[in-house]
């Protein structure tokens, strides 16, 4: 890199201590950079980063909430449906507070539905909805053995011979079906979508995936900000560096511009 050192550190620090985030425009005003593209992938580059090799898998002793999301913005002139969206699959443990548990436990400040709070975090962008998309998300995502509760979606129908304990609910967009059995990852979706629009304006379907992984990143340490600067420096340090035609090998190459007010992916 021709960038200063301190500026990657900057960068890292923060990228993860921030709790809203930060967009690479508001990076490039903040450091006073040149170019909007240097941000970028400075950025970019780090939430690549944010993703352990050998990470664990999460479950196991814990419940685990799985469901997908669109994740678009307005389509002009095209008529009614969904259009130019990208479906995002999540799974997140659900856990409880122990009785014996201290009274300056931080995880009392979490929102919570029906007592429990979120767990770890997974997002991954998936290409359908098909049994094969998502089994390969969960299969890769949480722990044999663990509980899932999930909807009645058929791709979810043949969890229970992948060795999972599956559980599923009727919704059908029923709100009050999935207040009750889907909360946590619901919450997370809606996070996660005033997350891209209110911080980023919104992202490119092509540039998703790093995004779902900072989101998954500081949402996963969002109780001890400095230790996710330490863990996102040990995690980068340890890994290949990206290079630029990494960044944009799923389609052609296009130089990266400052999101405009409407964004190509919304809500």
């Amino acid at each position: 890199t021709h960038t200063p050192i301190s500026i990657w550190f900057w960068a890292a620090y923060l990228v993860s201590s921030q709790t809203p985030g930060m967009s690479a425009v508001q990076f490039q005003r903040q450091l006073g950079l040149n170019r909007y593209e240097t941000a970028f992938q400075i950025l970019h580059k780090l939430r690549v980063a944010m993703v352990r090799p050998d990470r664990d898998r999460i479950g196991g002793d814990f419940p685990v909430e799985v469901d997908e999301t669109l994740i678009g913005g307005r389509t002009r002139d095209e008529g009614r449906g969904q259009h130019h969206k990208t479906l995002v699959v999540g799974a997140i443990e659900e856990r409880k507070r122990k009785e014996n548990e201290g009274e300056r436990d931080p995880r009392k400040a979490l929102p919570r539905r029906g007592g429990l709070y979120a767990g770890r975090l997974r997002l991954h962008v998936a290409p359908d909805r098909s049994a094969q998309s998502l089994e390969s998300f969960v299969i890769d995502s949480v722990q044999p053995g663990t509980q899932i509760t999930t909807d009645d979606w058929s791709g979810y129908d043949h969890f229970a011979e992948k060795g999972y304990r599956l559980t599923q609910v009727a919704q059908r967009g029923d709100p009050d079906i999935t207040e009750k059995h889907l909360p946590l990852i619901h919450l997370v979706f809606g996070n996660l979508k005033t997350w891209l629009n209110g911080v980023h304006h919104g992202v490119s379907p092509q540039h998703l995936q790093p995004y779902l992984n900072e989101f998954t990143f500081c949402f996963n340490r969002r109780f001890f900000p400095f230790n996710a600067f330490q863990s996102l420096l040990g995690i980068g340090a340890a890994m290949e560096p990206t290079t630029y035609d990494a960044l944009y090998n799923a389609g052609p190459r296009r130089r990266p511009k400052p999101p405009r007010r409407i964004s190509p992916v919304g809500n």
